[in-house]
């Protein structure tokens, strides 16, 4: 049989290919996974997703593999050294912005048990699937979870970002009709 895959998805690109066989759109419940989409959504802001996948590993080894404990706690010092990583997207503002969502993730785990708790709740603990096959960059869900972030103090967290953080994580299935992937 053959694998049909979403249109976006370059085939040329194993990296690419990986991810959307077997990332995306599936739901994801660890609350490690949960940041660090986050962090690599928050990053893509502006640039395109194949970007920011191809330099995953990369910002994996920079962001000591995506542990919001000691992001949380970054210095002066690491922040100047993550600016200078010419293997990541050396964004300052971006930088900042995921040291202060760590902590405000951290808060989130406190109040809820865990992000995962906290994030699955808006939708009950459901997938939503899209069956009309547009292509949204936004939805409701997404206004609704970005401005409840946004209130909490994370930054880069627009309902754009969000909607495509919640493709990424699961709690939104995207896969188009024809996809193998859509279930």
């Amino acid at each position: 049989m053959r694998v049909k895959r979403c249109q976006w998805v370059n085939l040329n690109n194993p990296l690419y290919i990986n991810y959307h066989d077997h990332e995306w759109g599936i739901p994801h419940y660890d609350d490690k996974y949960l940041f660090e989409f986050l962090v690599l959504e928050s990053f893509q802001a502006g640039l395109s997703w194949e970007c920011i996948l191809n330099k995953r590993a990369a910002f994996r080894k920079a962001f000591d593999n995506f542990d919001y404990h000691k992001i949380s706690q970054y210095s002066q010092k690491k922040i100047d050294e993550l600016c200078q990583n010419k293997n990541i997207v050396r964004n300052r503002l971006k930088i900042m912005a995921t040291i202060n969502n760590a902590k405000v993730f951290l808060k989130i785990q406190t109040e809820f048990g865990s992000f995962s708790k906290y994030i699955w709740q808006f939708t009950n603990n459901k997938i939503i699937k899209n069956r009309d096959n547009c292509f949204k960059t936004t939805s409701k869900l997404s206004d609704n979870v970005s401005n409840d972030l946004k209130q909490r103090g994370m930054k880069f967290v627009g309902s754009t970002i969000i909607y495509s953080y919640l493709q990424a994580i699961g709690i939104i299935n995207d896969h188009e009709l024809e996809c193998s992937f859509y279930k």
